[in-house]
């Protein structure tokens, strides 16, 4: 009896202990892991041994915890069978599951989610002597194998797949490390966003576009070029949803050179680029590499134009934003002495929410001025304002049916 009682109590405590290990080595980041080496703490380097290869750590662990389980379960059946008969089973099933649950499972999870990166340290040498040893790590792979043959296909694999929460995680310790500049950290964090971003949400809009005819004359897309500072403009047939060519700048000096300023510029037109409006900036931008274009017409699902996108407009999204001389700088964010902001409507909504510290709602729209417009449900007259999540959102300035400025006014959730 007594025999049995100190195996059932030393299985649920091993069962609690592997509990332990199996939830901290899931819930620290390999990153993590390393910066905790280069700092020197003690078991840190074994730690990042084993997350190295987390699935070979793994499977051990979540065999033996469900050894544990089985043997302390017989051996309590056994002996409440014993001495109150079947009854015993009963009895035993009950107090297995409320032992089990709280002392081998709750408890050790509970603290390991709490203190995982202290839980880990403590672990890690018991696991990793316990992965190497040749017994538990040859049954591991035979039930592994047999689970494939079950389940066809190539198992499971773990590569050296790392995680965005990673890569900003170890930025993060470098920064307070003094290993990079915040600055470069942004950079960091541009480059992971750039992979999600789509051609709608960086192009110029529609009403933005500078465009000019097929037929004007070479003179006066010129001014319109040198007017403007761009270098090329796209050409319409029958409206601006039919783009037919992109002149560019230097091939109108070289006419006006030539003396053909009064003759008409579609001689000169070069193919125009569309792309889908839902195409990723990543790929557009190899795109336009290879391809070495600077200008791109965005379509809508309905073949009409969206908007065009630039190469510049590209690596503004992975460096900030770029002003030249001709650029009329206008500030995207304004503080306003009374702690309101004075925000541009053309400003993606997710960066509004990031730089204010707000939590507006997204949607379909992508814009501050498109959720106005959306609560609004019509177009707004200057001084408009409507009242979302407890913020107020007003029309500053209005240009015929386009919201140029709004002018927000935290509400009390804001900090």
């Amino acid at each position: 009896m007594i025999t049995s009682i100190v195996a059932v109590v030393l299985l649920v405590a091993t069962a609690a202990f592997l509990a332990a290990a199996e939830t901290s080595l899931t819930n620290v980041p390999r990153v993590r892991a390393l910066a905790l080496s280069e700092s020197e703490e003690r078991g840190a380097s074994g730690l990042l041994r084993l997350l190295e290869h987390r699935d070979r750590a793994l499977n051990p662990v979540l065999l033996l915890v469900l050894v544990c389980h089985l043997l302390a379960a017989t051996i309590v059946g056994l002996v409440a069978r014993s001495y109150l008969g079947p009854l015993g089973i009963l009895v035993a099933v009950v107090v297995e599951v409320v032992v089990i649950f709280v002392f081998a499972e709750a408890a050790p999870k509970t603290y390991a989610l709490q203190h995982p990166e202290r839980t880990a340290l403590f672990v890690a040498p018991v696991v990793q002597v316990l992965a190497g040893f040749p017994p538990v790590r040859l049954v591991t792979r035979l039930l592994i194998g047999l689970s494939n043959v079950v389940l066809p296909g190539k198992g499971r694999r773990t590569g050296p797949a790392v995680s965005e929460e990673d890569l900003l995680a170890l930025a993060d310790v470098a920064v307070e490390a003094g290993e990079i500049e915040s600055g470069e950290r942004a950079l960091i964090r541009s480059i992971i966003d750039f992979g999600d971003t789509v051609a709608r949400e960086v192009m110029v809009p529609r009403p933005d576009m500078v465009t000019v005819t097929a037929d004007v004359t070479v003179r006066e897309a010129m001014e319109v070029a040198i007017t403007n500072g761009f270098s090329r403009i796209p050409a319409y047939d029958d409206g601006i949803d039919d783009i037919v060519g992109v002149v560019h700048a230097k091939d109108l000096m070289r006419a006006m050179r030539d003396h053909l300023g009064q003759t008409p510029v579609r001689p000169l037109l070069r193919p125009p680029s569309f792309v889908p409006e839902t195409k990723r900036v990543s790929e557009l931008l190899k795109e336009m590499q290879a391809r070495r274009t600077h200008l791109a017409i965005v379509v809508d699902e309905y073949g009409g134009t969206a908007g065009l996108v630039t190469l510049e407009d590209l690596i503004e999204e992975l460096v900030g934003e770029i002003v030249d001389e001709f650029d009329v700088e206008d500030p995207l964010l304004e503080p306003l002495p009374n702690g309101d902001w004075r925000v541009s409507a053309r400003m993606p909504l997710d960066e509004v929410n990031e730089l204010l510290r707000l939590d507006l709602p997204e949607g379909d729209w992508d814009t501050l001025g498109g959720l106005l417009f959306n609560a609004l449900g019509h177009v707004p007259s200057e001084g408009e304002a409507v009242e979302i999540d407890g913020h107020r959102l007003r029309a500053e300035r209005v240009d015929g049916r386009r919201i140029e400025r709004v002018r927000i006014t935290r509400g009390p959730r804001s900090s």
